[in-house]
């Protein structure tokens, strides 16, 4: 298992971005600054794949124009990846297996096909 260094003071810095990263697996996909420190801090390159992938695959998800994704990670190392629509309700949901992403959850946006941190809204 390899060692991340992400922390939730890292994620604090994060409050506009001055770049924006084109998701290599979905081109109308874009990230932030921040999203990028947690898939490079994090080794969670996987959660940007996730939902990316999920905005073609998945119509509740591509339906939403507004996103909350949440990872939460188990103490067995198991987690949920849940998507919603920003107002309680889930439209997509999957089991982990297996996750190493160093923090017990985190939170990340979609809108606009911007996968952004809440500090960068």
């Amino acid at each position: 298992m390899m060692s991340h260094t992400l922390t939730r003071a890292d994620l604090a810095q994060f409050t506009g971005s001055e770049h924006w990263y084109r998701h290599p697996l979905n081109r109308r996909m874009l990230f932030t600054d921040g999203a990028k420190h947690v898939a490079d801090a994090g080794g969670a390159y996987w959660l940007l794949d996730e939902i990316a992938l999920a905005q073609v695959h998945v119509p509740a998800v591509r339906g939403e124009g507004f996103q909350l994704w949440r990872l939460t990670v188990r103490p067995d190392r198991s987690a949920v990846l849940d998507c919603g629509d920003g107002n309680g309700n889930s439209v997509y949901s999957k089991a982990i297996g297996f996750t190493d992403f160093p923090l017990v959850a985190i939170e990340l946006y979609v809108t606009d096909s911007t996968v952004l941190l809440p500090s960068e809204y």
